[in-house]
């Protein structure tokens, strides 16, 4: 017996002598649009922008969770910065409507407690993530909408702009394109694992290219296009979102992981690769599980994105190879 103890004790020591494994602190990924991005349609100058772009709002992410801030916090000002941002297809960059408007939609959800908010379909709102953030932490409700949500915007002191402040050339003469062609479309997100292992999503879009009739994508449909929970995982979607939303993507990432105790690349390669590859939902998911464990995963042949965590792992990417 006591040789049995001996060498148990000798394995004790070697296993703690040992390497040690970093335990990821924090972690964050970022997503500005997946679909059909390819090294053809994009010239080395606006890949560079594009990188750009990508790395300011990581860096401002990245900042703040070294610093102890709030993952929901986070989550939101790095969505304000994409917003800000003409290149991506949010705040500043959107899309124009059929009728030559822009109506976005932005949603945020707490992994802590599950609260989330939501707007749709506005056209005078700086930055709609503020909007959502608002309706969640200042309103009773989840989701508002148009006219309403910018009224209430208002009147929690978020920044109301002309719809002119919304114009771009890139944009207008998108639309002139796609009416003759097919409609396109973009979105931006940010998941983040604060120090504290909180988990927050935030997702954020001008919609599609010549929508009509006050289409609502899958952004702000909780569980469609943005998830979270501290059981499980964050998620932000990007992509077809008729698709996004039948198969509620986020939510079902989220699923796989608490029922079939898969893990986050296990869960996100089988609902974007699987489910909603065969049924021609192009696009992509940025998420991030209760370990600090970041999965950017996509069936297009691209995805702005951007990753990094408390390990000192980051980059950023657009293409799929």
């Amino acid at each position: 017996m006591a040789k049995y103890s001996l060498l148990l004790l000798f394995l004790t020591l070697l296993l703690s002598c040992g390497p040690k494994v970093e335990k990821t602190k924090w972690a964050i990924a970022i997503h500005g649009g997946a679909g059909n991005i390819t090294r053809d349609l994009i010239d080395e100058k606006l890949v560079q922008e594009y990188n750009h772009a990508l790395q300011e709002a990581l860096e401002t992410g990245s900042s703040m969770l070294q610093e102890g801030a709030k993952a929901v916090d986070v989550v939101e000002k790095v969505v304000t910065v994409l917003e800000d941002n003409p290149l991506f297809n949010a705040g500043k960059g959107a899309v124009f409507t059929h009728n030559g408007r822009n109506e976005l939609d932005a949603a945020i959800m707490d992994g802590r407690n599950l609260n989330a908010g939501t707007i749709a379909g506005v056209g005078d709102i700086k930055n709609p993530i503020r909007a959502a953030r608002a309706v969640m932490d200042q309103s009773p409700h989840v989701m508002m909408v148009g006219k309403g949500a910018s009224k209430f915007a208002a009147e929690n002191g978020i920044e109301i702009v002309d719809s002119s402040y919304f114009y771009t050339d890139k944009r207008w003469k998108s639309l002139q394109r796609v009416l003759q062609k097919s409609e396109k479309n973009g979105t931006v997100g940010c998941v983040v694992m604060d120090v504290e292992g909180n988990l927050a999503a935030a997702t954020s879009t001008g919609g599609m290219t010549n929508k009509r009739y006050g289409r609502v994508g899958d952004v702000p449909i909780i569980g469609a296009g943005t998830y979270a929970n501290n059981k499980t995982c964050a998620v932000s979607a990007t992509g077809h979102g008729e698709y996004f939303i039948r198969y509620t993507v986020a939510h079902d990432i989220s699923a796989l992981m608490e029922y079939k105790e898969l893990s986050l690349a296990k869960a996100a390669n089988l609902v974007v690769n699987g489910k909603l590859n065969s049924k021609a939902g192009n696009g992509g998911v940025i998420a991030v599980d209760q370990k600090g464990n970041l999965v950017l995963e996509m069936n297009s042949s691209g995805m702005f994105r951007a990753w990094a965590n408390s390990k000192g792992e980051k980059g950023v990417a657009i293409f799929k190879d």
